[in-house]
């Protein structure tokens, strides 16, 4: 039985405003980006063929199941911080701050990588114009962007809400396009080629390869998990507008795929760099071609300013309430922003640029797969045995069966990535751990001290 009557736990701070209309909203601004339109040639080309949106259908109810996770979490622990939060409070027990540590660690990786995608196809989309651009060249401009990226939130941004919606209606306006102009001059033939055998023995090993293009194009469905105290109803609005987004943008995503499918044979679109431009300009011509390209890189270059405009802010939280090196908790002494957090994740974006996108896909999700959304299911337990009494106005529905169906698809999407990134990544984590042994002995923590116990949420009661 769900209690929706209780009041905040956080008291006043927050008003209770955002309902489930509007919560979907934001949860579907996150996920829309420039995504789709530089992973479809690379799904297509995984999967071997149109069969290519069985990867967006398996993702969404990967995301569907996690984001129940998401759900219970979030509405029983709100506020800033998220998953650092729900780690420390499930984790607390035996391993101290080790594991909100390791997740701040691994999102100084993540956001990174994830912004890196936006540039990197930012700068494909750059190739319409540029036909031949070398690889210098190419990463010259993807270090300039970074750079005019991180030099432009040096200071005080208090307009994040114009850019997010704006960035939604410019991506709502691309996607539209897009998908008229395949369905204006669509053939089914095309779209619905598929190969003989195709269930056979390698489609499991593309459709893991796949799964992992899939889930990172709906990537941000959890996002109102984070703002949890000012959602109205949380119990009805957590779940219903994760799950609402997921199958919403599925059908985006389905649409949008098949739409461009028709358009030229499957394998003209795996080879595609820019395949928003080819099929616009293969139905209205070039100069419709042209004005679709510049929308889709205006969406790239905002993606990435408000990813780490938001993303910068997350290490300084945590450091603020000393679950992270104290350094990320400075803040700039005129404008008064995070800026080591920018400045680090700003580098670590430019180097991302050097590796294939597929690669970058592979890296960040391997990162965060073992220390956020594993680990999260294991606190969603963890929680339900040691804060039996911890007021929760979701409770996730069949459990555990989703935090199954989560879990064992994490575990493939995990096994799937390539040798590359689950090197790099575990390099990551590994590092990671060095230096929380250094911080905990300087900071006087566990394992150098004593547990120290505190359960935040059930305190407020």
């Amino acid at each position: 039985m769900q209690d929706q009557t209780r009041p905040s736990t956080r008291g006043s701070s927050f008003h209770r405003s955002i309902g489930l209309f509007t919560g979907t909203a934001i949860n579907m601004t996150q996920m829309c980006g420039i995504g789709p339109f530089i992973t479809i040639p690379i799904m297509v080309a995984t999967m071997g063929g149109p069969q290519a949106v069985i990867g967006w259908i398996v993702g969404a109810i990967l995301a569907i199941a996690d984001g129940m996770v998401w759900a219970e979490l979030g509405a029983a622990m709100p506020g800033s911080g998220g998953t650092y939060v729900y780690l420390r409070e499930a984790f607390q027990y035996r391993t101290g701050k080790l594991m909100p540590f390791l997740f701040i660690w691994t999102v100084l990786l993540t956001i990174p990588l994830l912004m890196s995608t936006g540039i990197i196809g930012m700068v494909e989309y750059l190739g319409f114009f540029f036909p031949h651009l070398g690889w210098w060249p190419v990463h010259l401009i993807s270090l300039a962007a970074t750079a005019l990226v991180t030099l432009l939130l040096y200071r005080r941004i208090e307009s994040i809400r114009v850019i997010t919606i704006a960035l939604w209606v410019i991506m709502l306006l691309s996607v539209i396009g897009v998908s008229a102009a395949g369905f204006s001059d669509f053939h089914s033939s095309y779209a619905f080629s598929y190969p003989q055998g195709l269930f056979g023995g390698k489609f499991f090993v593309g459709l893991g390869a796949g799964l992992i293009i899939g889930i990172y194009d709906y990537l941000g469905y959890f996002t109102t998990a984070y703002m949890g105290d000012e959602l109205r109803d949380p119990g009805r609005t957590m779940p219903g507008s994760i799950i609402i987004s997921v199958i919403a943008m599925m059908f985006v995503y389905l649409i949008l795929n098949i739409s461009v499918l028709g358009v030229a044979p499957w394998q003209e679109i795996a080879h595609s760099t820019s395949v928003a431009s080819l099929v616009v300009e293969h139905s209205w011509g070039h100069t419709a071609a042209a004005v679709m390209t510049l929308l889709i890189i205006v969406t790239a270059f905002a993606s990435v300013f408000a990813g780490l405009l938001g993303g910068s802010r997350v290490p300084f939280q945590a450091a603020h309430e000393k679950v992270f090196l104290s350094v990320f908790g400075k803040l700039h002494a005129k404008h008064g922003f995070p800026h080591v957090a920018l400045l680090t994740m700003g580098v670590l974006t430019a180097v991302g640029t050097f590796f294939d996108l597929t690669e970058v896909i592979n890296m960040l999700l391997a990162a965060t797969i073992i220390v956020q959304f594993i680990a999260q299911i294991a606190a969603l337990v963890v929680l339900r045995q040691r804060q039996p009494g911890l007021h929760r106005p979701y409770r996730q529905w069949l459990y555990p069966v989703p935090c199954v169906i989560a879990l064992v698809g994490w575990i493939y999407v995990y096994v799937s990535a390539s040798t590359l990134s689950l090197i790099l990544s575990g390099i990551w984590i590994v590092a990671g751990l060095v230096v929380f042994a250094i911080w905990a002995k300087v900071n006087r923590s566990w394992p150098f001290a004593p547990l120290e116990i505190r359960e935040a949420y059930l305190e407020k009661d």
